[in-house]
């Protein structure tokens, strides 16, 4: 807010005051800016938790499929009470000890993030279940046959939790193992959760499991069904690692231009990306030259080139991808204690 002090410090030039006002008009925008921030991330993660429940409810259960995780346990429960414990109820129930662990290891933040979308979760696979009418259940999932409602079912639920994890959320269950794995060890949180959901659906074939009808589903048809729940967790990892892949993919830029002082200055201040100097000299001209090297985020190239071009149309630009980024702004290489020691 403009104080008459402000007011005439702008008027005489006196620099401390308009070095006050600098600093609050500053803090004002990042405040304004981390707030959009939290906003935009809660969505995020609102959208993929929503995209992951409708998954189960059109897809896996009508189908009485299984799959892995905290989910997968739920749904077992479910189909040995003949519904009377419902998904979302265990869900939620069993992911307080994980969310626990959770908030110890990865932090506050990943624990707001990760109750919030615990408890949409569990709130949508209850209400979901019952909001969705069947009709739709029976046209997408059920007529089209078990293999595909496992492939459609996982899809979703893959890009639900990949959307989930990209702004440090999670669904819970094994996704809050494969996260703290992770922090520590380069493992691949698809593969993390491949292992130990395939022990949760094996175990399915000890638990009586009953239809929505109220049947008892035959020990042979559980095999099948354990089956379809192998299938369906090898496609919720592989989509997942290629969401998380994607939204993490760098690219190197290299930007030859005559303006290269200006484009270093306005990539480094406005788009707030790192910029190299390298001395070069082109060949058939005899002439020194400066080439700019930048590394940015795939998701961010459209916006750098567009900078380039609008200071400069004749820039000569050459853009690869690269893999395995490490330094401040991307992935932090993680070593054990004792590579440490």
């Amino acid at each position: 807010m403009l104080t008459p002090e402000l007011v005439s410090a702008l008027t005489q030039g006196q620099a401390p005051m308009i070095l006050k006002l600098k600093i609050i008009l500053k803090s004002k925008m990042l405040n304004k800016k981390t707030i959009l921030t939290t906003i935009k991330e809660y969505s995020i993660v609102a959208l993929g938790i929503t995209v992951y429940v409708v998954g189960w409810s059109i897809f896996l259960v009508p189908n009485n499929l299984i799959g892995g995780g905290v989910t997968g346990i739920s749904s077992i429960i479910q189909y040995a009470t003949k519904g009377f414990v419902k998904m979302g109820t265990s869900y939620f129930v069993l992911n307080l000890g994980l969310l626990v662990l959770a908030l110890c290891t990865l932090g506050r933040n990943f624990g707001g993030k990760t109750v919030f979308a615990i408890i949409l979760a569990a709130v949508g696979l209850n209400l979901c279940q019952v909001l969705i009418p069947q009709d739709i259940c029976k046209t997408l999932a059920v007529d089209n046959g078990k293999l595909v409602s496992t492939v459609m079912g996982g899809l979703m639920v893959g890009l639900g939790i990949g959307l989930s994890m990209s702004q440090g959320g999670s669904t819970g269950g094994t996704d809050i193992i494969a996260l703290v794995v992770s922090k520590y060890r380069n493992v691949s949180p698809g593969r993390m959760i491949l292992a130990v959901d395939c022990i949760i659906i094996f175990s399915s074939l000890f638990v009586p499991s009953y239809t929505q009808a109220g049947e008892l589903i035959p020990f042979t048809e559980k095999i099948t069904t354990v089956v379809y729940g192998f299938i369906l967790t090898g496609v919720v990892s592989v989509v997942l690692d290629m969401y998380l892949a994607g939204a993490k993919q760098s690219v190197q830029l290299f930007v030859l231009s005559s303006k290269y002082e200006e484009i270093a200055d306005t990539v480094t201040h406005d788009l707030h990306r790192g910029v190299t100097v390298l001395d070069g000299k082109g060949w058939y001209t005899k002439s020194s030259t400066e080439v700019l090297m930048i590394i940015t985020r795939k998701t961010d190239l459209n916006l750098l080139l567009k900078t380039v071009k609008r200071i400069d149309p004749n820039a000569f630009l050459s853009v690869s991808s690269v893999t395995g980024v490490y330094g401040k702004g991307f992935d932090t290489i993680k070593t054990s204690k004792k590579d440490d020691s």
